[in-house]
């Protein structure tokens, strides 16, 4: 069952049984209150008629015609329970009193009852008559109830045949207005059902009504269409990322692998080669054996980044810790100058072995790409309750259009592509230092230098 048929059924329900209670209050208020009428006319009748100085039991017939029309019926019994004098209307037909009723007249009070006849039902009214201080008698005034009885059916099948209508009226305006009350969620729903079938995210619900439930639904549907085109393309670009690291992770292992498949069949040749060749691809073996072995480690760190493992915190005292890294990488070259500048007695949060192989690899780009003679500083300074260590060099730097992907991974610059290196290193810095809640950066200028900058957490 639908949705709008609930809330019609619900409409049409809730109308059909407030239409109900108000037919049924109202059908018997008005048998009430016409009832009593009826009640109270024949005792005034009554009244009247005891009050007149010439009634007697047995003589009422000279009055009937005066005040009593067709549907008024009168009939006096003495005390005995004969019959003293009837108006001719009754024709054959007594007047009955029940026994309750004798005992209530005899008593002195009125009595009301309902009489059942082949003409229809009539409502006796039965009043004591005194005479010398005592019930002599009853008289009655009886009146038809059969206009009382069709006035009540006809008002009957008014209320049912009016709520019947009000019901069906009610149904059919209550499925026009759920229609249109709905019309929102019915787009919202063509929307997810054209979304999932054609995966176009840039689709929203348009909506131009009040800020009701349905407007904060088609908002918040909205809303989650745009998460979700947020999260499709990162996914997209995700796998893009992945299927490019696949490819290029492929051709990177391929090109030691098949130097060695060469050099192995070189080794193989017969007659074999002379003792020189085969030292000279022994050592071209090795070398992309060594070449192979650094690739497989730098995959392996970037496998363990991206499977989310947490490094381990701790404060580092940046001082004994640049001063320790400076007299490393002196000693990886002797043919430039490493300066360390401005390093303060302070600490930073993050992992020491993280963080020196984030600067190992910072330093052996710039050792690669500065020229002979060339000077590279590290320099420490504090930024905004974070510590940020430079490491500048004075090489050719890098050219504008690759500053974006610099941190791509295997991503290498023309001009240095005749170097060795798969493109990794500073794919693993920026892991490595987003991982330790860090950020790097790098400025450069062609032709004169770059500086790359890692920001961390001051202790």
């Amino acid at each position: 069952m639908s949705l709008r048929l609930r809330l019609t059924l619900l409409y049409s329900a809730s109308l059909a049984l407030a239409l109900i209670a108000f037919s049924a209050a109202l059908y018997f208020t008005a048998a009430r209150v016409t009832f009593a009428a009826v009640e109270e006319t024949l005792a005034n009748e009554a009244q009247r008629l005891t009050a007149s100085k010439d009634f007697y039991l047995d003589h009422i017939s000279y009055r009937a015609g005066k005040f009593a029309d067709p549907q008024t019926y009168i009939q006096t019994v003495r005390a005995d329970g004969q019959i003293a004098d009837r108006t001719a209307n009754l024709g054959d037909f007594v007047l009955p009193l029940s026994d309750n009723g004798w005992r209530t007249c005899k008593q002195g009070k009125p009595w009301t009852e309902i009489v059942s006849t082949e003409n229809g039902r009539l409502l006796v009214y039965s009043k004591p008559v005194w005479g010398q201080g005592q019930v002599v008698g009853v008289l009655q005034v009886a009146r038809s109830l059969v206009e009382y009885d069709q006035s009540l059916n006809t008002l009957r099948g008014l209320l049912i045949s009016g709520s019947v209508l009000a019901t069906l009226t009610t149904f059919g305006l209550g499925w026009v207005f759920a229609g249109a009350a709905l019309r929102p969620i019915k787009r919202i729903t063509q929307t997810a059902q054209a979304i999932g079938a054609e995966r176009d995210f840039d689709r929203r619900v348009s909506y131009a009504g009040p800020d009701d439930e349905v407007g904060r639904l088609t908002t918040t549907f909205n809303e989650m269409l745009t998460e979700l085109q947020s999260a499709y393309r990162h996914v997209e670009q995700s796998l893009h990322a992945q299927r490019r690291f696949v490819a290029d992770a492929s051709h990177e292992l391929r090109t030691p692998l098949t130097t060695i498949r060469g050099n192995l069949g070189l080794l193989e040749r017969q007659p074999s080669i002379s003792a020189e060749d085969r030292a000279a691809v022994i050592a071209d073996t090795v070398e992309e054996c060594d070449r192979l072995i650094r690739l497989i480690n730098n995959l392996l760190v970037l496998a363990r980044a991206d499977s989310g493992l947490a490094l381990r915190t701790e404060s580092i005292s940046i001082k004994p810790f640049i001063e320790d890294l400076c007299r490393q990488a002196r000693l990886l070259t002797s043919e430039r100058t490493i300066h360390c500048e401005h390093v303060p007695a302070t600490t930073v949060l993050g992992d020491r072995d993280a963080l020196k192989q984030v600067l190992l690899i910072l330093l052996d780009n710039a050792i690669k790409y500065t020229p002979l003679h060339g000077t590279i500083t590290i320099v420490t300074a504090p930024a905004d309750g974070h510590i940020a260590i430079h490491v500048r060099d004075t090489g050719q730097g890098i050219p504008p259009a690759a500053l974006p992907h610099i941190f791509e991974r295997f991503y290498r610059v023309e001009i240095s592509r005749t170097r060795a290196g798969a493109g990794l290193g500073l794919a693993i810095a920026k892991e490595l230092v987003e991982a330790q809640g860090g950020t790097i950066t790098v400025e450069s200028q062609w032709g004169k230098g770059s500086q790359f900058t890692v920001t961390l957490p001051r202790g």
